[in-house]
């Protein structure tokens, strides 16, 4: 696949070249379904997180790309899947809750498109309903957005604890359930960019 030759081939010489620093590295190490949640401000945010991760991640991304014949067989080569980012679209959490059932590995950036400023935008609620159904525990991810923006980048990102959904869905009241997951999401990736602000400006 053409996932496995970019990480593989390509991936050594990309790392080599960004050099990127990885705080809390070790909570990409997860067994089983997860979710990989992070902010969203470069293009090349996928990319990276894809190089780093031990695991294989399986992305959403624009239905735009993959109008054509070339965009549709190389972004599914990349394990990506369309979605429809103007509309609630039920096949492509259908097409998330497949990838988590069977173990692997899916990764969404909540915001549900690239930030215009270094702040983080509302989280869409569709991140919170996958983990919910799955019970993928959640693993939240920032990237500092001054490390990707400048012409040498070097990419620089923190990696929180996995989020257990699950005992927040025991404790939660299931009319509110959707948007307390949310805001439990946001706060562990906002959570982690405070502290990464601290450790980058250091």
């Amino acid at each position: 696949m053409l996932y496995l030759l970019v990480k593989w081939l390509l991936g050594p010489f990309i790392l080599l070249f960004t050099r990127p620093v990885v705080y809390g590295r070790q909570n990409l190490r997860v067994n089983g379904k997860a979710i990989f949640i992070c902010n969203h401000r470069s293009m090349w945010d996928p990319l990276i997180l894809a190089l780093v991760s031990p695991r294989n991640i399986h992305f959403m991304a624009k239905k735009e790309l993959f109008e054509n014949k070339i965009g549709n067989l190389f972004f599914r080569g990349l394990f990506a899947f369309p979605v429809n980012r103007k509309n609630v679209d039920l096949q492509s959490l259908k097409n998330a809750l497949t990838v988590l059932n069977k173990g692997k590995v899916f990764g969404i950036f909540p915001e549900g498109k690239r930030a215009v400023t270094d702040s983080m935008d509302e989280f869409e609620k569709g991140t919170a309903f996958l983990a919910i159904r799955s019970g993928a525990p959640v693993i939240p991810i920032y990237i500092h957005p001054r490390s990707m923006r400048r012409m040498y980048m070097r990419p620089v990102m923190i990696v929180g604890k996995p989020i257990d959904v699950n005992s927040i869905i025991a404790s939660a009241n299931k009319s509110s359930l959707i948007d307390v997951v949310t805001d439990e999401l946001s706060d562990a990736v906002d959570a982690l960019r405070a502290e990464l602000e601290e450790l980058y400006c250091k």
